[in-house]
């Protein structure tokens, strides 16, 4: 269903749409390798890229009712911290995606950002999209991720052995999921491997 962009916010974020301001912040923080090595956006990143990514695809996705981007911000400067997202919605479901700026970690942002999507994901129409189920993937080794989807109540699902190709390399994939009716607090059933961070 199209609907128009919708602002979150909540404790130290304000979450809304990027929009051209925020083109070349965007194109910056992308060119970090961390996020170049867990994401799957273009490498090497040129501001080309953020201007079509800002420009079109988010649009897009929001006129188009399959995609929910958002930049999440500092709430008391405005400036852009990183990206969060809902993605391929479609009957019930979507998946979330997320990446925060270096400097910008460690201070329980992505876990606040992450709490305002999926009560944005589950909340009943108009105020939300009404989902029942939200899943998370990420390459395996990414235990950065796997935390802040631990710590909102996802529940493991398990490991897609080489279940994606990412830069023309088959990885393993992690799955988790968040169901409307479940908890939303930390899970205890995923396996230790998803503590370890792997530097790639």
């Amino acid at each position: 269903m199209p609907r128009a962009p919708v602002q979150l916010a909540g404790g130290p974020l304000v979450m809304s749409a990027p929009d051209a301001h925020d083109i070349d912040r965007i194109a910056e923080l992308c060119r970090e390798p961390a996020i170049a090595a867990w994401t799957t956006v273009p490498s090497p990143y040129e501001r080309a890229d953020a201007e079509r990514f800002v420009m079109r695809t988010v649009p897009d996705g929001w006129a188009g009712g399959r995609e929910c981007t958002w930049a999440i911000r500092d709430a008391s400067t405005g400036a852009l911290q990183g990206l969060a997202g809902l993605h391929d919605i479609d009957d019930g479901e979507a998946e979330i995606g997320f990446w925060l700026a270096a400097e910008a970690r460690g201070r329980g942002w992505m876990a606040c950002a992450v709490q305002l999507v999926l009560d944005f994901a589950f909340a009943e129409a108009p105020a939300g999209l009404a989902l029942q189920r939200v899943v998370w993937h990420a390459f395996a080794g990414n235990a950065a991720s796997a935390a802040v989807a631990r710590r909102a109540g996802f529940q493991w699902e398990g490991v897609a052995r080489l279940g994606v190709s990412h830069r023309g390399v088959r990885r393993d994939e992690w799955q988790a999921a968040l169901l409307a009716a479940d908890p939303r607090e930390p899970s205890s059933d995923w396996p230790g491997a998803t503590y370890v961070q792997v530097h790639p």
